[in-house]
Order: structure tokens, then sequence, then C-alpha cells
């Protein structure tokens, strides 16, 4: 970069090209914030990637600054942008340096870390005087297998004192990890205004029907086996159980898009299914006061993905131990259960994620400080189960009934009153 060495990200192993399903994932964070603001991009040039995707998810009112990279030059860059119209040019300003750029809600790194732990770290020191209150760090390494060290091993520090979410990004040559850190804390009422993030955990089918990436490893592990099963036994037919298995194995974990709907009054639920009770209860775990617990049944053959049933920051996860009865029964409330606890706007929600008689395995992907978008995806429980939402008895109104069928992310089950 043109700046320092101070905000040097490429080490001695070179750098690592940023395509452009990565550089989306990278600006996730600019792409969902509805409100006008300022960003900042450091390192980058004309090809990238990254700078292409910042500018798409550009707003009429936000402001982009960019630092270019080392490779290159201001005048360059500048052309570049002016170059892409007026209405790009009016909200993207290049400088020469960091020095000059203010303070941003989001802050990106154009070009992935590469450097040791300790340039890493003093780059990361560096751009964190950047960041407006609450804001965001966006950056990239490549994603290592076996023992980190250098620049990976830092972010990985970095991640787990700071971060709010990470995303592996396989579909890159070669695969990055992506790393979302807040330095400072953020106000729940922020999530108000932002839109569910893109997570590249789903692999696209068509424009609206997605797998999840635990469905793409099952099918994966189905096939082997199938590929196992012909060799070690050529004249037997055994090898089409799980062959025939893997498409019936990857629907499980269907991850279609969804309509969420505006309203900020609006509840929506937190799974697919058919709803199995509303009612009013007392839980001290969650503090004081009555509770409105909407409970949900997911069958095998419902979409497993869970969203978040309204906006809110994460300011609480722990898991409940217990058994693994049928969900659909009244003993379910002691099977285990992971609790996701948001802080909104409206007091405080929690969504609890309860396993069953079959489903045996909870994926929750929204870390403690993390901003959740109303019906943004959050997790997944393995083939079925039960979904539970907890909502301020005196502040919320259930618009559905035992047996209504509803769709995550879509359906509103209650109303905030």
């Amino acid at each position: 970069m043109t700046q320092s060495p101070a905000v040097r990200t490429t080490g001695r192993s070179g750098p690592v090209r940023i395509g452009e399903r990565a550089a989306r994932t990278l600006v996730t964070e600019l792409a969902r914030i509805n409100d006008p603001k300022v960003a900042l991009l450091v390192g980058a040039s004309p090809e990238s990637a990254v700078l292409a995707a910042a500018i798409e998810a550009l707003l009429p009112g936000d402001r982009l600054t960019v630092v270019p990279a080392e490779s290159s030059g201001v005048t360059v860059l500048r052309e570049h942008v002016t170059a892409q119209g007026r209405w790009v040019a009016d909200r993207v300003r290049v400088i020469d340096s960091l020095a000059e750029a203010e303070v941003a809600r989001v802050v990106i790194a154009g070009e992935a870390f590469t450097g040791t732990a300790e340039d890493t770290r003093g780059t990361i020191e560096t751009l964190v005087k950047h960041l407006a209150d609450g804001a965001v760090l966006n950056v990239a390494t490549a994603a290592t297998p076996g023992r980190t060290t250098g620049a990976a091993a830092e972010l990985a520090r970095q991640d787990a004192l700071y971060g709010v979410g990470a995303d592996l990004v396989l579909r890159n040559s070669p695969p990055v990890r992506i790393y979302r850190l807040r330095f400072t804390a953020a106000s729940p009422a922020a999530a108000d205004r932002l839109a569910p993030a893109h997570r590249p955990s789903s692999v696209p089918l068509t424009r609206g029907m997605h797998i999840d990436s635990n469905g793409v490893a099952a099918a994966g592990i189905t096939l082997g086996l199938a590929v196992l099963a012909r060799v070690a036994r050529p004249s037997s037919k055994l090898w089409l159980l799980p062959a025939l298995a893997a498409g019936p194995v990857a629907a499980f974990f269907r991850d279609p898009q969804r309509d969420v709907p505006e309203d900020p009054a609006a509840v929506v639920a937190s799974a697919d299914g058919q709803v199995l009770s509303v009612q009013r209860l007392h839980d001290e775990r969650f503090g004081d006061g009555e509770w409105l617990r909407i409970a949900v049944f997911l069958s095998v053959l419902d979409v497993h993905v869970n969203r978040a049933p309204v906006a809110g920051k994460v300011v609480d996860y722990f898991v409940a131990d217990g058994g693994f009865v049928n969900a659909m029964k009244p003993d379910a409330e002691h099977n285990v259960a992971a609790y996701t606890v948001l802080d909104t706007s409206r007091g405080t929600v929690v969504v609890a994620q309860r396993t069953g008689l079959i489903a045996r395995r909870i994926v929750q992907r929204a870390p403690i400080g993390a901003l959740l978008a109303k019906g943004e995806r959050f997790g997944l429980i393995r083939f079925g189960s039960r979904t539970d939402v907890y909502l301020p008895a005196e502040a919320a109104e259930p618009l559905v009934g035992p047996g209504d069928k509803v769709v995550g992310g879509s359906t509103v089950i209650a109303r905030w009153r």
C-alpha cells in the first residue's frame, strides 16, 4: 500500500486473490446497513473484486473512501472510479494515504492478510483508529488447514477477542476465511436498520434456493459411502442405497430465500413447521416477568434453517443438557436445547433450538456481540425437532395458535404492542 508499512497486509508468501464470492462476503456489513453511512476500503486496485463489490453495495446516501493498494497508483485508481460514471464518482473518494481517512462505520481490508502475526497485529491497530463506535472491521486471510501461524493465527486470536462473525469461503482460490471484528459495543437498536447478512455457508442451486453447507457435506459423505461400497463389492447393488440417499439428505438442508415483512412491529417465525403451543410462562433464566412462548415443531420434511424472529444483538448463548424425547411430546421440555438471547429495542427475546428423537445436532452461527436482522439465518437443527420463541408477554400479542403452519422468516407469529 502507498501509506506506510504499518498497514501492510501482504507478506513473504505473496498476495492471496480475493474472488467475487469472497469479495461479496467481505463487504457484507457495508451492504446490509440501510442507513446512509461512511465506509473505508484500504488496499484497492482497479481490478479488485472487493472494490467492485463495495461500489455495488453503495446506497444513494453512502460515501466510500478508498486507499490504493501498493500495486496501484492514486491517479490510476481515481481514473478508474471516474470511468464508472458520475453516480459512482460522486460517492467514492480516492485518497493518497490512510492518514487522510475519516472514521467509518465499516472498514474493509481489500487485500487478504498474509504477513506475520506481528505485522497483522500492527495493521489491525492502525485500522481500528478509523472505526466509529460500534463499527466493524472486515478482514480476510488464507484458510490454511491444520495448525495456523502468522496472519491466520493472529486473526483467529483477534476473532476470539473481538469477533462478531466469521465465514469460510471455499469457492475461492485459495479458500479464505473472512472475519468481522468489533472493538466497541454496538447498540441493539442498530440491528433494526440492518438487512439480513449474505452468508456463504450455503450453495446456490437456483436464484431462490440454496443448500446449506451441512447438507453438501452430508450428501458428499453418502456419495463417498456409495463409492466405497461399489469398490468393495462390485457385484452387489448395496451401493445404490447411499447413492440414492444423497438427494434426500441434501434436501433436508435446503435453504430457500424468504421475503421478510418490513413491518417493524412484526415478529416472524424462527423456523418452518407447525405451531405446537402458545403459552404464557415464567422462566427465571431470562429474567423476571412473564414470557409469551410460541413453540414450533419441525418435521423431517420442513426447512431446518433457523432465523432471527426479530432484529437484535446476541448478548448470551448457552446449552441446557437434557434428553432426546420426541419433540411433539410434553417431555420435550427437558430435551437438550441451545438458547440464543437477543437484546432488542423492545426488550429481551430468546430463541431456543431443541433437539428431538432424531435431531441430535444443533448448529448456531451467531456469536455473542453479533447483530442479527429480522429474518436473518443464524443456525439450524439437523433433521427436525422444535424451535421456541420467547417474547415479553406484556409487550407482544400472538397471532398464531396450535396447529397453524408457519414459514420461517416470513410468517408473522406475533406483533409488538
